[in-house]
């Protein structure tokens, strides 16, 4: 839910771009009309697509693929037992090295630790619906998972378990309440938990092991929301935005901050493109950082490379429905989702092998 100019915009390219699984599965093609859903990486060659076909009765049938050579061919890995949900939200997967994988329709949760062969259900203590998840990480000996509730007023609570529980537990303290509610995790480099409400609450906390949190100077003002990424080379980089539809409709105000170090002071960048509203956020290094966006039935993807004082705009096709799990599994390679299996337009999974200048569709085969 995170959410009058074009503040130092370089330039604008607009680019044509173009519970049991079978022990055979591994060995299989990909299902034909496979569709991404979901998209995790390892790094830069190594990823997993969670993905959709047609296939009858329920409609549309799941499979994972995984590819080690940055998808010039995939294989099939698994079949989980999860469904396309009738709300259209994404199926969100999450892989913590090759073993450890995470589902979420945002309602319900289920992990594997066998590489995708045997799932089983993650239950959350308490919560109560309607609710969604909308994160899901593991640090270390800990299972983090961000959950809103959209009650009155609405809640946003932060989760957490040891790795390979079946139960994750409110965290006491880690709980914002008002009108709107949202948080983010991060844990590349260390543990980062960010929560607000309202766009006038913002709490932020940081941990170098996932076990002990101390309070921290939130990284964005707060009257912006914070969009979370990992910490590369020691800078930890966030996305701070305004309310979605401002100044205008579908538009964000948004500025990339930096702090020298985990629990430091950030401080901010000129403003970013404002098309959009955001859908995703990651940065490749210290000085380059994208953010997905969506508008008018366009997907964007807006991408700096000097630390935010120029951008660059990417023009993706017209599916204009979501960008999903954007991620920069290095420095040079980013992925992420355009769509959904089932909306009129499909879903698409693109790659920059530049730090995010050029993007680039990936095919299934």
């Amino acid at each position: 839910m995170t959410p009058n100019r074009w503040a130092a915009l370089a330039a604008t390219t607009l680019t044509a771009l173009a519970v049991l699984t079978p022990a055979a599965a591994a060995d299989s093609l990909v299902p034909k009309g496979f569709a991404p859903a979901s998209t995790s990486w390892t790094g830069p060659r190594h990823g997993f697509v969670l993905g959709f076909s047609p296939c009858g009765k329920p409609g549309w049938c799941a499979s994972l693929l995984s590819t080690t050579d940055g998808g010039e061919r995939w294989r099939q890995v698994g079949t989980p037992p999860i469904s396309l949900p009738d709300n259209h939200n994404q199926v969100k997967l999450t892989v913590i090295g090759d073993r450890d994988l995470f589902l979420s329709d945002g309602t319900q949760l289920l992990a594997s630790r066998d590489g995708g062969g045997k799932w089983s259900r993650v239950r959350l203590a308490g919560v109560r619906e309607p609710f969604y998840i909308s994160k899901i990480t593991e640090s270390g000996p800990r299972v983090f998972a961000m959950v809103t509730g959209f009650g009155s007023p609405s809640t946003t609570t932060l989760y957490a378990g040891l790795a390979g529980t079946r139960l994750l537990l409110p965290v006491p303290g880690f709980t914002v309440t008002g009108s709107a509610t949202y948080g983010d995790v991060a844990v590349s480099g260390g543990v980062q938990i960010s929560m607000g409400a309202d766009y006038r609450v913002q709490k932020y906390w940081t941990s170098a092991d996932g076990l002990t949190f101390a309070s921290a100077p939130p990284p964005c003002p707060p009257d912006s929301s914070a969009s979370l990424s990992g910490i590369r080379r020691g800078q930890v980089l966030a996305l701070c935005s305004g309310g979605p539809g401002t100044p205008h409709p579908g538009a964000t105000v948004r500025r990339l901050w930096r702090a020298p170090k985990l629990g430091g002071t950030f401080t901010g960048t000129a403003q970013a493109p404002t098309l959009g509203i955001n859908q995703s956020f990651s940065a490749a290094s210290p000085s380059a950082a994208t953010v997905a966006a969506e508008g008018g039935g366009t997907g964007y993807l807006h991408s700096t490379t000097d630390g935010g004082t120029t951008w660059t705009t990417t023009v993706l096709s017209g599916r204009g429905v979501c960008l999903n799990d954007l991620d920069f599994p290095d420095e040079r390679v980013g992925v992420v989702v355009d769509g959904l299996p089932d909306a009129d337009g499909g879903s698409a999974l693109y790659r920059t092998t530049d730090g995010g200048v050029t993007w680039s569709e990936l095919a299934f085969a």
